[in-house]
């Protein structure tokens, strides 16, 4: 293949040096650097080939580039394309720490935020001497670096396999205590043998909750096969005759026209006993600050640019102690500020940052953080809507059950208000409902907007980060002025960015449905660039409470009286759109509000089955705690929860509830976020402190690729967790004011390339 390589190179340096005899005078040095430039190209491919077969994966691109521009021969050796590369990367190496052993981590951390595969022990020692060379260490010199780097490594590798062999021999275990209890189970037709009742009995009892269905198993028909725990119904057996009882006083007390005979409760056995003890049926019960209070919950639905924002934040202001539950970290800043332009200062907590403010009685979070054992007078929780979501309804489900207030503000779109209202019932608070209307007309565009068309104020959606920036991309060839706003940024840049629109620094925003969530900014229309959008599990048109939501960002109050909501030319019907936005709101298709364990369930559950394995603890949680025909709440997906658990139940020096806290943990899978967080427990536990991410060297902005401005993004999404951890485990992530530092450098280095609107590169 190389050889191939180099023979087109030979026919194009011939052609080239044609064209430039036509063209040029007879001018040696021209000639030279023309075919210097073009040599280039092929000695980068040369060069590739080389440190692929040697094995260096640290060699990147950018060090090929470099290495390739340093070479002043027509037709270098490989040996001389290697030296100019090795040149190259001792400077790297020295770059990237003051010390060989820092150089050495930073290097090691380059590639693993790159998701390289984990270097071999040869690598490792071959690029281990490399650094050593590059900062001057030869010979006997380099002996004590390179002895202490590979003990060190060599103990690393052993601490992981040791961790993956535990983790996977307890994944065995539990597994296999789940399989011999599932081969136990009987069926119905068991029941009154081992209970010594009749079926018609048994159906009554189990129809009353009084023997519980260990699993149900659907079957053709609609119908299910019912199978029972024979220990647990050994343990009920004694408590027959007392049901009976019930039965004949309950029977007695109807023939009467006297009050029904009081349930008897489920005794103590396998399923029973786990149920019991998680309580997950019994969910709003485990918030006892807010049920001891005399709650009043206020329902305030509406569209976007309804005001439901600026109603309950009167309200919070108003009130001498409360607390403002956002569902992004952006939106609890803008909490916080909404508060102090109104003289309420307010302290923040966020998954990965707290800023107390001394003497505050307000405070501004994410959901996740609700402090549910500090109560107040006021507190709000915002978008509502997401109670219907896979990954976080269940934080919802929580934050409106247990934010320990007198007066709840539950602010949403109209779709959420069944399911807020279940949840009240469940409480037992009242409800009172408000409804809002927008305070300016939200219309559909007649026909398609094409791209030449866009102006000031229209903010264009698209449903990946790649289309994003291939609108950006097109729309800056046209001489527009775009800012950006998706999911991979974070709140600093995403608060630039909108900022740079807002105040017309920026002519149009590209984005995500990112804008479907907070943002307030003055759009003239909101133009979807397509109708259909993958969820996460299929591709699909665009729903109308979607629509309805992003959509709804068209018109600000005061600035654009009306909203219009358009489909880009090729992009959808305008017809459908205007059919979504005129549509009535959806019930959910699942009312029951999704419930997650938290920490005092895993601690109680763990204890019931006598079992440290936080898998095992969440495999016994979804088999057992809540059934599939709970009539009043549904088990959040607990999948990534169990593969964490899996990955670090083999870590030593790690308790259950640690272990438990590393599974909630805001990762990425597909950046090997399980892996990582496996990586950086098996450190947490050796007593040694972890090492938070770093991106290493960044190109100045106006050169970045889009291949570096992902990695830039990802290393800042993987310092978010870092950071998380860190607040959870001071004691473990201990490198704090490095983490914060490299956190705001790369808010910096990408607000920077965003701000670039004449380089194609970006997008190339």
């Amino acid at each position: 293949m190389l050889a191939s390589g180099l023979a087109v190179e030979a026919r194009e340096m011939s052609a080239l040096i044609r064209r430039v005899a036509r063209q040029l005078p007879a001018d040696a040095e021209t000639i030279r650097t023309a075919l210097l430039a073009l040599r280039r190209r092929g000695w980068i491919t040369r060069l590739n080939d080389l440190a692929s077969r040697a094995g260096r994966l640290w060699a990147r691109r950018a060090d090929k580039e470099t290495a390739a521009g340093t070479v002043a021969e027509l037709a270098p050796a490989d040996e001389t394309l290697l030296a100019a590369l090795e040149a190259v990367l001792a400077q790297r190496f020295r770059s990237l720490g003051p010390t060989p052993e820092a150089a050495l981590e930073a290097v090691l951390a380059e590639l693993t935020e790159a998701g390289q595969p984990a270097l071999s022990a040869d690598r490792h020692a071959q690029l281990a001497r490399e650094v050593a060379v590059a900062f001057g260490l030869s010979g006997e010199d380099s002996l004590p670096f390179l002895d202490a780097v590979g003990a060190r490594e060599a103990r690393r590798r052993r601490e992981q396999r040791e961790a993956e062999t535990a983790a996977r021999s307890r994944k065995r275990e539990e597994v296999a205590r789940l399989r011999a209890w599932e081969k136990s189970l009987v069926e119905f037709r068991e029941l009154p043998g081992l209970l010594g009742c009749q079926e018609r009995e048994a159906l009554r009892w189990i129809a009353a909750g009084l023997i519980p269905v260990a699993r149900r198993i659907p079957q053709r028909g609609g119908r299910e096969r019912w199978e029972f725990d024979p220990a647990e119904l050994a343990t009920l057996r004694r408590a027959v005759p007392q049901w009976r009882e019930t039965d004949r006083a309950a029977v007695e007390a109807k023939r009467r026209g006297g009050p029904a005979a009081p349930a008897l409760r489920l005794g103590k056995g396998a399923v029973a006993a786990i149920a019991r003890v998680a309580a997950l049926d019994r969910y709003a019960g485990h918030f006892a600050t807010a049920r001891a209070l005399n709650r009043r919950i206020t329902l305030v639905t509406g569209p976007t640019n309804s005001g439901k924002s600026h109603t309950a934040l009167d309200a919070l202001a108003a009130a001498e102690t409360g607390m403002a539950l956002a569902p992004l970290r952006l939106l609890a800043h803008e909490f916080r500020d909404a508060l102090a332009s109104r003289g309420v200062p307010a302290s923040l907590s966020t998954g990965e940052e707290r800023i107390p403010v001394a003497g505050a009685r307000h405070l501004a979070a994410t959901v996740e953080m609700c402090p549910f054992h500090l109560p107040v007078d006021v507190a709000v929780v915002d978008e509502a809507q997401m109670l219907a979501d896979r990954d976080r309804g269940a934080a919802w489900t929580a934050a409106i059950m247990g934010a320990p207030a007198r007066q709840v503000f539950v602010l949403g779109a109209p779709e959420c208000a069944t399911q807020v209202k279940r949840i009240a019932a469940l409480c037992g608070d009242p409800v009172e409902e408000v409804s809002l209307r927008r305070k300016g007309p939200l219309v559909a565009a007649r026909a398609p907007v094409g791209l030449g068309e866009l102006g000031p104020g229209d903010a264009v959606v698209a449903f990946s980060r790649r289309d994003v920036l291939d609108l950006r991309a097109e729309l800056v060839r046209r001489g527009r002025r775009v800012a950006v706003v998706y999911g991979a940024l974070s709140p600093e840049v995403r608060r630039a960015e909108a900022a740079r629109f807002r105040e017309g620094d920026a002519d149009i925003l590209v984005a995500t449905d990112a804008i479907g969530m907070g943002l307030n900014l003055p759009i003239r229309r909101v133009i979807f660039s397509t109708l259909r959008k993958f969820d996460g599990t299929e591709r699909r048109e665009l729903n109308t409470q979607e629509i309805k939501q992003i959509g709804g960002r068209a018109g600000r109050f005061g600035r654009f009286e009306e909203g219009v909501v358009a489909v880009l030319a090729g992009g959808g019907s305008p017809e459908f759109v205007k059919t979504m936005l005129e549509a009535a709101p959806l019930p959910p298709e699942d009312p029951r509000p999704l419930v997650q364990p938290d920490a005092d369930i895993i601690a109680n559950v763990a204890q019931e089955i006598g079992s440290d394995s936080l898998f095992g603890v969440l495999a016994r949680i979804k088999r057992a705690v809540l059934r599939p025909d709970d009539p009043n709440y549904r088990l959040a997906d607990l999948t990534q929860a169990m593969a964490v658990a899996g990955a670090i139940d083999g870590v030593a020096g790690l308790s259950l509830l640690q272990r438990w806290t590393y599974a909630l943990c805001p990762v990425d899978e597909r950046d090997n976020g399980v892996a990582r967080l496996a990586r950086w427990a098996i450190e947490h536990g050796a007593g040694r402190g972890v090492v938070p991410p770093n991106a290493g060297r960044l190109p100045a902005p106006e050169r970045a690729s889009r291949d570096e401005l992902e990695r830039a993004e990802k290393t800042h999404k993987r310092l978010v967790a870092w950071r998380w951890l860190a607040l959870r485990f001071p004691a473990a992530y201990v490198a704090r004011e490095e983490a914060h530092a490299e956190t705001e450098r790369l808010d910096r280095w990408i607000e920077d390339v965003l701000r670039q609107q004449r380089r194609a590169k970006l997008v190339a």
